[in-house]
């Protein structure tokens, strides 16, 4: 159901509002330059300084600008099982093709207490899952074990899973657990050659925002089998997936982003800050690296 370069947009903001204009120009230069789905309020978003009507508004946006050219995953997640539930309602009748629901962060839930949460999603809602895999985060690993058994218990309704626990051997469990048909995608960019070769198809990605088009021409060398092309872009791309993480994200992919584009600004929302003078310059060396400097 997706599969490619599938960035997690910033949410630009300007003198502390959520700057739409921008974020329209940001999603169509997206689609132009190949991104095969989008996904906005998601963790580079900042969907944790949104307020409701914020996180709505950049959902409804973000549809309404893809006017169907591409689908829309809308980041819906909250360690609050009714909240959540709430912004997959709104992205359902706004339009968008699915909900990527972060596991609950802070409260820590049980294997248990995961399946109950995205149980009760999956059945109170008719929005398709993505599941969301962030140990590093949301300090709670949705275990392979607890994503086969959601597969199992919702077919075609929990499709697929953004993993970013960085342990490639879940692709494998996934895959042989539930099937090749489960819509794997990596969530950690420097990890996608080896997330792809084991079976994924794609990628939701940070990088994505700042280089759509190498990061859409390595996933179709990916999807092609030419691994001698993937790695050639892979190459380019590699130092920019770790320079976007060079300080707390999303500064550094703001700050590349207003290198790249005049419409947009590193404003970010406390508290985050913008990032400091050594990310600054691995992002500058990164963009020169991948030429888009």
């Amino acid at each position: 159901m997706f599969s490619g370069s599938i960035p997690a947009l910033v949410t630009p903001f300007r003198d502390g509002a959520f700057d739409e204009k921008a974020f329209r120009k940001l999603v169509d230069w997206q689609i132009a330059n190949g991104s095969a789905a989008l996904v906005p309020c998601g963790t580079t978003g900042e969907n944790s300084t949104l307020s409701n009507a914020e996180h709505h508004r950049v959902i409804e946006v973000c549809v309404e600008q893809a006017a169907g050219r591409v689908p829309v995953i809308a980041g819906c997640g909250s360690n609050d099982t009714m909240n959540a539930l709430l912004h997959m309602n709104f992205s359902k009748k706004c339009g968008a093709a699915a909900a990527l629901l972060v596991a609950p962060y802070y409260n820590r839930p049980s294997q248990e207490g995961l399946l109950a949460h995205f149980s009760y999603l999956a059945e109170h809602s008719d929005l398709p899952i993505v599941l969301y895999n962030v140990p590093a985060r949301t300090v709670t690993d949705i275990k392979p074990e607890t994503v086969c058994e959601l597969a199992r218990r919702f077919p075609g309704k929990i499709i697929g899973i953004k993993d970013a626990s960085g342990d490639l051997s879940r692709v494998t469990d996934h895959r042989m657990g539930i099937g090749a048909g489960f819509v794997q995608l990596s969530g950690d960019d420097e990890l996608a050659l080896p997330f792809n070769a084991a079976g994924g198809v794609g990628c939701i990605s940070v990088t994505a925002n700042v280089a759509p088009k190498l990061c859409a021409e390595f996933q179709a060398a990916c999807a092609a089998g030419d691994l001698a092309t993937a790695r050639q872009l892979n190459d380019r791309l590699y130092p920019l997936h770790y320079a976007m993480f060079e300080d707390a994200s999303p500064g550094p992919v703001k700050y590349a982003l207003s290198k790249v584009h005049d419409f947009l600004t590193e404003d970010l929302r406390l508290p985050l800050v913008q990032c400091n003078a050594e990310a600054r310059a691995a992002v500058d060396a990164a963009l020169v690296h991948a030429g888009l400097l």
